[in-house]
């Protein structure tokens, strides 16, 4: 985002502070189509809507905080990833981002794949009626018991992450008289343009195996990813699908995922020079970005799919490969944009020449991306129409630590005013998934609205919830 000052005018324009924050949008009360979930909308009232409810009737309903998830948008971009790539590519979404028994059953009935990382999201997907062989498991260090799980179910693929658990699975695969088709993850060099924590194809961090040796990138095929193919191939309890690699989160540039193919290319050429082998299937990861603010300017899914495949398809013909069968993973780009997050108002703290603290009912117990990640994200008032001028704010929330901030910078109107309702769009991958019980909180529900009709899909804690729990 630019950091730029705002025209005079607007509250606390006198003196500045260096911050995440725009000039003030000529209406406070519009609500750009960029962050906002496609049923969003700001009745003649001046309320806002979702799914043709207000949002004061879903917080008397529901409560506040609530995540309030648009399932006719939900259900459209997963419509619009598995059309996009068509019948020739698969579709994974990455559960990690958010995931209920309703999710899985709205990405069943909408044709999607999904890729879980533990034993809970596969206990998920299976209680809610996933095809096994839609799944795919990952993660840096399975268990036994998730292993043992995944194959007896009969799992798509694993996708394999160290030596040790090449031989693990297929110890467990042996055991139980299966041949489990799995992945490698490769780590390929490539430093995504996104934050350190979440930037997962440099060597140095704990995913995947490196593609070269000694810590250089340059050539593929010289290190551990080139051994764990030879080890995996020579193991009939386990059969090599393809290779896979993921390069980061929220990213807008697709560079990277050339570099990334280019050498994951070399790797299969490798394979098929060195054990006459063509793999038939390359996983490119998921980490495409969404707009949490309206500066953020994301790709279309049909753009991303036809820009990974052509790359794919480059690369391969220059290297005398046929091509293979593509697959990705978006989860916050399905999930991020179809919810939000509705917030009560409580106090207001104003810092003369600086900003107003705005105090909400919730905090990084529900979103710890601004606080983990510098996350930025937008906040507009719900319940009301507003003609009073902008004011520089800081959402906040109420937990014991001053880095408790929900949006670091943002302009809300002036005449704010405790009961007021506010609302986060983009929020609905990882807030709930990444949600804590911090000073003894209680996890929001997640709300689901379609066409008039809201139901909770995960209900909100109790502290009966949390009591149960404590057993001492």
């Amino acid at each position: 985002m630019s950091r730029s000052a705002h025209p005079a005018g607007p509250r606390h324009a006198d003196v500045l502070p260096e911050g995440h924050y725009t000039a003030p949008p000529a209406d406070l009360n519009s609500l750009d189509s960029r962050v906002w979930a496609q049923t969003v909308e700001r009745t003649p009232e001046g309320a806002v809507a979702v799914g043709g409810l207000d949002v004061r009737r879903l917080a008397e309903e529901f409560g506040t905080p609530a995540y309030v998830m648009d399932e006719t948008d939900f259900r459209a971009r997963c419509r619009a990833w598995r059309d996009a790539f068509g019948s020739d590519a698969d579709v994974y979404y990455a559960g990690k981002a958010f995931l209920s028994r309703a999710v899985v059953r709205w990405l069943h009935e909408e044709g999607l794949n999904l890729d879980v990382c533990s034993g809970g999201e596969l206990a998920t997907a299976l209680d809610a009626g996933m095809p096994a062989e839609r799944i795919a498991l990952h993660g840096n260090n399975k268990s036994d018991e998730e292993i043992e799980r995944a194959v007896e179910a009969g799992v798509g693929r694993i996708v394999l992450d160290s030596f040790q658990e090449i031989a693990r699975v297929a110890h467990t695969a042996a055991r139980l008289g299966r041949r489990q088709p799995v992945q490698i993850r490769v780590t390929v060099g490539v430093e995504a343009h996104t934050h350190e924590f979440i930037a997962t194809a440099h060597e140095d961090q704990k995913f995947g195996l490196a593609l070269a040796g000694g810590g250089s990138s340059s050539e593929a095929g010289e290190g551990p990813a080139a051994e764990a193919v030879r080890r995996v191939l020579m193991l009939d309890s386990l059969e090599l699908t393809g290779i896979h690699s993921h390069i980061g989160s929220q990213i807008f540039d697709m560079a990277g995922f050339e570099v990334s193919a280019r050498r994951v290319v070399g790797l299969l050429t490798r394979i098929r020079d060195e054990h006459g082998v063509e793999l038939p299937e390359i996983d490119l990861g998921g980490g495409l970005g969404i707009a949490y603010t309206p500066e953020d300017d994301p790709r279309e899914p049909h753009e991303i799919a036809k820009a990974l495949g052509d790359i794919v398809t480059r690369e391969c013909e220059a290297a005398g490969l046929a091509v293979p069968r593509l697959s990705v993973e978006p989860g916050r780009a399905i999930a991020g944009p179809t919810a939000f997050t509705l917030y009560e108002v409580g106090t207001l703290k104003e810092l003369e020449g600086l900003r107003t603290y705005v105090s909400v009912d919730g905090g990084m117990s529900d979103n710890i991306r601004t606080a983990l990640y510098d996350a930025e994200y937008s906040v507009a008032l719900v319940s009301r129409a507003s003609a009073a001028e902008p004011m520089l704010s800081r959402v906040v929330g109420k937990h014991c630590e001053s880095g408790d901030i929900v949006v670091r910078d943002a302009f809300l109107p002036a005449d704010l005013a405790p009961g007021d309702l506010l609302a986060v769009p983009a929020t609905g991958a990882y807030c709930r998934s990444m949600a804590s019980n911090y000073n003894h909180a209680l996890r929001p529900p997640v709300v689901a609205v379609r066409d008039g009709q809201a139901r909770t899909i995960v209900r909100r804690e109790t502290e009966e919830d949390l009591l149960r729990l404590d057993v001492g």
